[in-house]
């Protein structure tokens, strides 16, 4: 899949990072930068343990990383859970012409690292209720959010790219019936064109921190954040939780309607569906198994 969205445009290494630091940011010189990882839009360092700085890897994530910069300071103090406000900023380099960001590391691991069993599963229900509900009342009147522009919920649209990489997935052995799914494509609700909500936009496994004994610490990688529907978040629910849990979750989210609870199943199959074709590319056992996990979970309703 050479053509694959996550192909990078911009590649930076450690030495290259801890330079562009330095020079933006001299107060923090000597700076060693360790590589944390790379996503399908930013590079990650870690610098003195303390850390993380963030660097795009593709030109379409340079405005989504200054929506992070002016949004997340704002937000931050009003939720539940640690998210990575920038307290860093810089808007190029030398030789590096996209902004990078630095802010305090959320500390603890992303959930795909953990193989969760399914009793420690439901324990994240009420805090994952809980952190969406705060999340999603905050009031986005006064804060500099896009609408949805890519159209997460216009399912119609989406609908045929989802089955051609469920062929995909199951032709690669990474589904072994996909006939639950195809059903539930099959089953998409009407397209949904809400844009009244505060929502993280991407919140799955990868962006999600949990401290040593498996609690719910952080959410990360707000790229996505925007004024959209709240069924893009709501996602999480059906990719994380077994379905036993999703009554616990409703109590501490609050009441949904069934039209958003169906769009926000579709979104979490639509959402794995890319993502796990993503991590058997890269040979991402972790990240692969965990999205396993939420298709089996989205197939046993």
């Amino acid at each position: 899949m050479a053509d694959a969205v996550w192909t990078p445009e911009r590649t930076l290494d450690e030495a290259g990072a801890a330079r562009l630091i330095s020079e933006a940011f001299p107060e923090l010189s000597p700076v060693k930068a360790a590589l944390m990882g790379a996503g399908w839009d930013n590079t990650a360092f870690l610098v003195d343990d303390a850390l993380v700085f963030r660097f795009p890897r593709r030109a379409v994530a340079v405005p989504l990383l200054e929506i992070e910069n002016a949004v997340l300071p704002q937000i931050a103090p009003r939720l539940p859970l640690a998210i990575p406000a920038p307290i860093f900023y810089a808007n190029q380099g030398e030789g590096f012409p996209w902004p990078f960001a630095g802010y305090p590391l959320v500390p603890g691991r992303t959930l795909e690292t953990f193989a969760l069993s399914k009793t420690k599963r439901c324990k994240l229900a009420a805090p994952l209720g809980a952190f969406l509900k705060a999340l999603h009342a905050i009031p986005t009147d006064d804060l500099p959010l896009p609408g949805d522009a890519i159209g997460r919920l216009e399912l119609t649209r989406r609908l045929p790219g989802c089955r051609e990489r469920l062929i995909q997935a199951s032709a690669l052995g990474l589904i072994p019936d996909l006939a639950p799914l195809a059903a539930l494509l099959d089953a998409s609700p009407p397209d949904s064109h809400r844009e009244d909500t505060l929502v993280h936009g991407d919140l799955y496994a990868r962006h999600l921190v949990l401290d040593s004994g498996g609690a719910l610490t952080g959410a990360i990688d707000w790229g996505d954040v925007h004024r959209g529907d709240p069924a893009c978040d709501l996602m999480a629910a059906h990719l994380l939780l077994p379905p036993a849990a999703h009554p616990e979750f409703l109590r501490a989210y609050g009441p949904v309607s069934g039209e958003t609870w169906h769009a926000a199943r579709v979104r979490a199959a639509g959402h794995s569906l890319a993502v796990i074709l993503y991590a058997a590319e890269i040979h991402d056992a972790p990240l692969l198994a965990e999205t396993q996990v939420a298709l089996d979970f989205l197939s046993s309703l």
